[in-house]
């Protein structure tokens, strides 16, 4: 199994997280896209979207999309679930993932900033201020799930981990080093910090990966 990863990546942590938790071995292959790694041409094969992660095991298609990735590792290395067995828990739990991985985090990536700021010109006020926005509307709307539904327990769902919680934590720690208080989204701030407890949420966090710096803001 081979994993195109980088440490500030948080999809890329979203990964690093099922696959601790699975107990899963796999070769890391760094693409640093603060150097641009991911647009040379031998990355571009593996990804044309020119995004990480993405996934290698076996002779099968390469896999991408944090998401996808988490399901088919879950299919396929089914202990523990990260998804209930009940239909309308299963469609909570993906909901849940979705506001952060289809609706908040796509905003706020690496090559979104960069077009914010080389093709409409906006300074790092404005840029920060987007990525900010993004932020708290994705906040926003988990804090409002997880604090009125009764089907939210220790963790996003139940007392189990599930995909929720893995997206969770990486919008809080995402969050965080764009200096947003997780305070002020206490259900949430509750469920990251007891996940990030979990050894194999603490081993993935971004700034215990090889090359990450001693702390990062923005």
């Amino acid at each position: 199994m081979k994993f195109f990863s980088f440490w500030r990546s948080l999809a890329s942590f979203r990964v690093r997280i099922a696959l601790n938790l699975k107990r899963l071995d796999a070769e890391v292959v760094q693409v640093n896209l603060l150097k641009g790694e991911q647009r040379r041409d031998e990355y571009r094969a593996v990804n044309p979207l020119m995004v990480i992660p993405s996934l290698v095991d076996g002779d099968g298609p390469i896999l991408f999309e944090s998401l996808a990735i988490l399901e088919y590792l879950d299919e396929t290395h089914p202990q523990p679930p990260l998804l209930p067995k009940e239909p309308r828990a299963r469609a909570r739990v993906r909901g849940l993932a979705q506001i952060v991985a289809c609706d908040a985090h796509p905003l706020i990536v690496p090559r979104v900033r960069n077009y914010l700021e080389h093709e409409l010109k906006l300074d790092e006020p404005a840029r920060l201020k987007w990525v900010r926005h993004w932020f708290i509307e994705g906040y926003q709307a988990l804090e409002t799930h997880l604090a009125r539904d009764q089907e939210t327990g220790r963790y996003c769902h139940g007392d189990a981990i599930t995909l929720a919680d893995i997206c969770l934590v990486s919008h809080s720690v995402g969050g965080e080093f764009f200096e947003l208080d997780p305070a002020a989204y206490p259900t949430c701030n509750r469920i990251a910090a007891l996940c990030l407890k979990d050894d194999a949420f603490a081993r993935a966090h971004p700034l215990k990966q090889p090359g990450a710096p001693a702390g990062f803001k923005h």
